[in-house]
């Protein structure tokens, strides 16, 4: 069993808009834009993470806004759920904000003993806040105060057609079954990060997903250094998993691999973090490149990448 997992590390999903999509995470959720840079492998597409004010591991949303992108289709197969946790006593505070500002798909649910509300994002990306006791510090350099601010994810909840294999590799992962509500069976990781939590959703006869906007592209673990990292990469591939060699992302490393429900996983490291090419008090306004795409700014700004209105 691997004992260098923390929880989760960042969450990435597809978009049909940069400016939709930044304001829903900064103006909506209240969350830190901490990085503005471009897809590694489609540099014509912005790569944008928000968080909490240093984006922390455990606190990073990310996105690939594909302009004008066709919405996916949700089924099996795919993380259906990406949950954050606020605030014990918030979720009705919540609830009317989400309202007011036009969020669709508002649901108040008792799940699993929690207080959670459930929501989508602007391509129809299922999401929820759930209540819950969390010492993590929140950004609060929007407009949501300390009281309400979200601190970070709870969990994400996957959708499968067979558990079983995907559980395995969970417990392999160091995580442990604690909870089981009709078809869904929670998963947690002892001395996490507190975003240890993993929902799994079993529907045998859903159609398997189809990804677009709105749709998870991949969910990160989070490990503490690039040593931690190769010794998870060496203990999947003896277990038989197929394993991304170490890439460099500028801001983590990574690895990846594919779980056997059919869900892209990634390892990440906590290091360098966000800060490693920019003021922490300036996290996420400028456009960062990577190296290789450095001599393309010029083309990017004036023909791909839609200006950002903050």
């Amino acid at each position: 069993m691997l004992t260098q997992i923390n929880g989760l590390h960042h969450v990435t999903s597809l978009a049909s808009g940069a400016q939709e999509n930044n304001d829903f995470f900064t103006k909506v959720l209240g969350l830190r834009r901490v990085k503005k840079t471009v897809n590694f492998d489609a540099p014509e597409v912005y790569h944008l993470y928000y968080g909490d004010e240093l984006g922390t591991p455990g606190t990073v949303m990310t996105y690939f806004p594909f302009p004008n992108a066709r919405r996916g289709r949700p089924g099996a197969g795919e993380v259906a759920v990406t949950a954050f946790a606020i605030p014990k006593g918030s979720r009705d505070w919540w609830a009317d904000r989400l309202a007011s500002l036009g969020v669709k798909g508002i649901e108040k649910q008792d799940y699993l003993g929690e207080a959670r509300l459930r929501f989508q994002g602007p391509d129809g990306d299922g999401f929820a806040l759930v209540e819950a006791d969390d010492g993590r510090a929140p950004w609060t350099g929007g407009d949501v105060d300390a009281d309400h601010a979200i601190r970070g994810f709870h969990s994400t909840q996957m959708r499968l057609n067979d558990k079983g294999a995907t559980a395995e590799l969970l417990k392999f992962m160091g995580y442990e079954a604690q909870d089981n509500a009709g078809d869904i069976t929670r998963f947690s990781l002892q001395n996490g990060n507190g975003a240890h939590v993993i929902d799994v959703e079993t529907l045998p006869q859903a159609p398997m997903a189809a990804q677009g906007a709105g749709s998870v592209h991949h969910v990160a673990f989070s490990v503490d250094n690039r040593e931690a990292q190769l010794a998870v990469r060496k203990s999947l591939m003896d277990t038989g998993y197929q394993v991304t060699p170490v890439i460099d992302r500028d801001y983590f490393w990574a690895i990846y691999f594919r779980t056997p429900g059919g869900v892209l996983f990634e390892i990440a490291t906590n290091e360098p973090g966000f800060d490693r090419d920019e003021d922490r008090a300036h996290l996420g306004e400028a456009l960062k490149l990577p190296s290789q795409h450095a001599h393309l700014r010029d083309l990017l700004e004036r023909e791909y990448l839609e200006p950002i209105r903050d």
